[in-house]
């Protein structure tokens, strides 16, 4: 076991070397300024057209695909806003200290036309399974879009989207928490939280959408509503939190927990790896859920999924890195652990138990999402007959995640996420033309 540790410990730290950070946050400002220089700065001046989006405005049941816009934002978002949000937040200031933070709000403000530029491609470029289902996603438009010579590319996105979309993070943190603060058994928690899974995943992404519509708001209202209290009644603290934030973005604060300042690569590095892993930009995972939507537009759909990474890393992971530096705990346990503390300080007995209940919402309902991520994986791997079986060994992984040691489940997902992000972000840069075209087109015909 200490060599599968070891192993996984070298490869994140060569997959998220400063090439990777490069690539990420490099296409990620190419494709904010490209688009908004395109189309005259649309996106954000006409945001009420991408809320009549969400709200259902445009939508059509005859259209392609199989779940609403709202399901889809919502579906992408139940994966997202998760364990990252809190236990990820959590692991970036004990690692970077509080200037991860601001890296983390660089990676997020870049994800945003990340997410743009892949969830559009995904709907722009989607191929009929054996069902005759239209299926999107990043190894999808890699294909039908660059062409069979790029099929490595999607095959190597689809391989580690096998590995890094295995909710084992998410199955980890939870019993941790669960076992750390109300002494429950670890493999109790596995085996319960592996068959609220089953019960949801075996009914395929229209099953999820309708679930996970329901679950996202109300986690959100309640996690926003006490970290909101708990800053209110710190107001004061507040500037200086801020303050700490950008004052150490570039190295030399300590990290919590630890006496020695950052240096300004680890600080980047983390916050960007953790941004990453929160809401996912870059890597392509929502571009699989977002190509499912139900739409003619794909820039409609590319509009929605830029909503997920600013709900995602500026107003849930920093009302998360807020909170627990007015805390002041320092980096007292395990990610997730580390948060409950610090609102346990907030809302002394009740912060307790409303983490409790947001954790335990989060964390199944990312489980839920990234099952059909690692499936709709398999399925363009093996096809449709032999790739389902693959769900059997996404539940066995949620049980078996229970009990292992959370930095080598980091280290696991870290890497196959970073291998998730080159084949996604060469395509999309590759294809980048197609979506400037598409946008100037849409804002064109729609008149708007």
């Amino acid at each position: 076991m200490q060599a599968f540790d070891n192993f996984w410990a070298v490869a994140v730290d060569y997959a998220w070397g400063l090439p990777l950070v490069v690539l990420l946050i490099g296409a990620g400002v190419y494709f904010l300024i490209a688009s908004l220089i395109a189309s005259g700065f649309k996106p954000i001046r006409t945001l009420k057209h991408t809320f009549d989006i969400i709200r259902g405005k445009f939508d059509d049941p005859n259209d392609p695909g199989e779940i609403s816009h709202f399901q889809a934002l919502t579906s992408a978002l139940s994966a997202t806003i998760g364990m990252g949000n809190i236990g990820g937040v959590a692991i970036a200031i004990s690692l970077g200290g509080p200037g991860a933070i601001f890296w983390m709000w660089v990676a997020g403000a870049v994800g945003m036309a990340t997410k743009f530029f892949t969830c559009t491609l995904a709907c722009f470029y989607r191929k009929k399974d054996e069902d005759g289902i239209m299926q999107g996603g990043p190894m999808y438009f890699i294909e039908v879009g660059l062409g069979k010579k790029f099929k490595p590319l999607s095959i190597m996105f689809a391989v580690f989207g096998m590995i890094g979309c295995l909710a084992l993070f998410q199955s980890n943190q939870l019993a941790g928490l669960l076992d750390a603060h109300w002494g429950v058994n670890r493999w109790f928690t596995g085996i319960v939280s592996t068959a609220i899974v089953a019960v949801v995943i075996l009914g395929g992404i229209t099953r999820v959408g309708l679930v996970t519509a329901r679950v996202v708001p109300a986690m959100v209202v309640l996690y926003f509503g006490s970290a909101m209290f708990i800053l209110l009644m710190n107001f004061q603290q507040v500037p200086a939190l801020f303050g700490s934030i950008f004052a150490s973005a570039f190295g030399g604060e300590a990290a919590l927990g630890g006496a020695a300042g950052v240096a300004f690569r680890e600080v980047m590095g983390t916050g960007v790896k953790r941004a990453a892993f929160s809401n996912e930009a870059g890597i392509g995972t929502a571009a699989m859920a977002h190509g499912a939507a139900k739409t003619k537009e794909p820039v409609r759909e590319g509009l929605v999924a830029m909503m997920g990474p600013f709900l995602d890393t500026h107003i849930v992971c920093t009302l998360t890195a807020l909170v627990i530096l007015s805390a002041g705990i320092g980096a007292s346990g395990d990610g997730v652990v580390m948060t409950v503390n610090a609102f346990d300080k907030g809302i002394p007995g009740v912060g307790r138990i409303i983490l409790a209940i947001v954790i335990t919402l989060f964390a199944v309902s990312t489980m839920i999402s990234y099952s059909y991520y690692s499936l709709k994986c398999s399925r363009y791997l093996f096809g449709k007959k032999f790739g389902d079986y693959y769900i059997y060994i996404y539940l066995i992984s949620i049980l078996l995640a229970a009990t292992w040691a959370q930095d080598t489940i980091i280290n696991i997902i870290d890497t196959a996420f970073a291998m998730m992000a080159i084949p996604n972000l060469i395509g999309t840069l590759l294809l980048s033309p197609i979506v400037f075209a598409a946008l100037k087109d849409y804002y064109a015909r729609m008149k708007i």
